[in-house]
């Protein structure tokens, strides 16, 4: 089934209108979805070996988790053209999940027509579009690498104005070129509205000899989105490149004279102001930037840091750490970083040889989920049916992952120390799923344990939900605590009840918490 963007806008919009009529939206999309073919499977085959299977673990780490059905499509396809798919999201059809996606309509504006919209109306659309595009994409590896490079180029929705530029800066710089060319991604995050807003770039300005520009965004340029922190650069580098990128700049406040001088600056839009920009001859990592007329200084500092050797060594290290292991072997890294180099920081190949490494293989069941990862692999474990309301924000939010909302440049941790702290509320969203008690989301229990062998009358047996969750069966130490005391009566409630404690018992468990 193939929709454009056009034809999915008026199916969504038809649907919207006709459920908006009785109250009900969610279900009338929800219903259309399912018909189309988001739905549960008739039959699932689950793991029976003790180690995890080798496709589940791709689909736990370049992926959300399967969905009921996906581990066995992966299969038939085999590791290597899954990956291959995926790396070319573009000829995916995605138009199910565009059905739940696109009503919010908001992130389809320029950034100075954002202001159109009240603030928490543009927070709850960014965060809800995010979250159902990683449950319900069949771009599953392009909506990781969008998490990947939003932590990696951090904007807190809550500083300044950034709330009404975030969304162009989603949509133009981190999903056009999540899985592009790292140079081009670094260009256009460099001059994105949000960006300057967030990392001051926007008041970097020289205006007369003598005059010290704003280094902020420079030093995060070199620190956290190409070298890294102990990349090689010095204070002398971080001054030269605030130079290269002064005049750069955003209008926050409206322009009354836009409509009678159309040449001024819209609300919103980054431009280059020429009398701000520092024309004079710079040096920077030891390489001399010429005066360019202003514009140019930016593109030579971008190919300049893009291409230095301490970048492809430190996204090398930092794509294993999210891909294999919180200490990523060397051998591994160094060949990531030949690879960075090779293809000029084209992101697809870098994820190609770590996904098809024998490292990444020996890495299952090693990284502790996020709690993003956690509640979207959980949702999609049992092919859940939700639209991303409060009741699935709200827990992200009390364990401290909330969308857009890390404070700090850096972006949310990759180490597992910072989210110790959330297994609580791991273990009450697992149990509460599993019961049927997260307001707002609906799972097909009768057709998932069907799929898995069920007959009605007789439950699922223990391991099947295991292997379905975990891809592996359980040991035999995990086994002893999932014992669940059998019905004495053919009470189907007493039996449902079971299967919900079983399945919400395994969901909280420490293997499911890892990937």
């Amino acid at each position: 089934m193939k929709m454009d963007r056009r034809d999915a806008l008026k199916a969504a919009a038809l649907t919207s209108g006709a459920a908006s009529l009785t109250g009900c939206t969610d279900r009338m999309i929800s219903g259309l979805n399912q018909m189309l073919g988001e739905d549960v499977p008739a039959r699932l085959a689950v793991a029976e070996s003790a180690e995890i299977d080798p496709e589940f673990h791709l689909l736990s780490r370049a992926a959300y988790g399967p969905w009921p059905g996906d581990l066995e499509r992966a299969k038939k396809l085999g590791r290597d053209a899954w990956i291959e798919e995926q790396l070319h999201p573009e000829r995916i059809d995605d138009t199910l999940c565009d059905f739940r996606a696109n009503r919010f309509e908001s992130l389809f504006f320029s950034e100075g027509d954002a202001y159109e919209f009240r603030k928490p109306v543009l927070r709850d659309e960014l965060t809800r579009h995010a979250l159902i595009r990683a449950i319900y994409s069949k771009r599953q590896l392009f909506e990781v690498m969008v998490e990947f490079w939003t932590d990696h180029l951090n904007i807190d929705l809550e500083k300044g104005d950034c709330i009404y530029l975030k969304p162009s800066d989603d949509r133009d710089v981190i999903r056009q070129h999540a899985l592009g060319s790292f140079h081009d991604l670094i260009r256009a995050s460099a001059t994105s509205a949000a960006m300057l807003t967030y990392l001051d770039g926007r008041s970097n300005k020289v205006t007369k000899a003598g005059e010290k520009p704003n280094e902020n965004y420079a030093r995060e340029l070199m620190e956290l989105h190409t070298m890294g922190v102990h990349g090689g650069y010095t204070q002398d580098d971080v001054s030269e490149a605030a130079r290269c990128l002064s005049g750069w700049t955003v209008d926050l406040k409206v322009n009354f004279g836009q409509a009678m001088n159309p040449f001024r600056p819209a609300r919103g839009v980054p431009y280059f102001k020429k009398d701000w920009h520092d024309d004079g001859e710079k040096k920077v990592l030891g390489e001399a930037i010429t005066a360019h007329g202003g514009e140019g200084d930016l593109d030579q500092l971008v190919a300049l840091v893009c291409n230095h050797p301490s970048t492809a060594k430190f996204i090398a290290t930092k794509l294993c750490h999210r891909f294999v292991s919180v200490e990523p072997p060397q051998p591994l890294v160094d060949r990531v970083a030949a690879e960075f180099t090779k293809s000029l920081g084209n992101i697809g190949s870098l994820l190609r040889v770590i996904l098809k490494s024998d490292e990444f293989l020996a890495s299952r069941g090693a990284l502790l989920k996020r709690p993003l990862r956690f509640i979207v692999s959980a949702l999609r474990a049992v092919g859940a049916d939700t639209h991303a309301e409060k009741t699935v924000i709200e827990p992200l939010n009390r364990m401290g992952h909330g969308y857009f909302q890390y404070p700090t440049p850096d972006g949310y941790p990759d180490e597992e120390t910072p989210w110790m702290g959330t297994l609580m509320w791991r273990w009450n969203f697992a149990l509460a799923l599993a019961d049927g008690k997260v307001p707002n989301v609906r799972v097909n229990w009768q057709q998932l344990s069907k799929a898995l062998g069920g007959t009605g009358k007789e439950p699922v047996p223990k391991e099947k939900w295991f292997a379905h969750l975990l891809g592996r069966v359980p040991a035999e130490k995990e086994s002893a605590p999932l014992i669940t005391t059998a019905p004495k009566s053919d009470d189907w409630k007493a039996k449902a009840d079971a299967q919900a404690t079983l399945v919400g018992l395994i969901l909280a468990s420490p293997a499911f918490q890892r990937c």
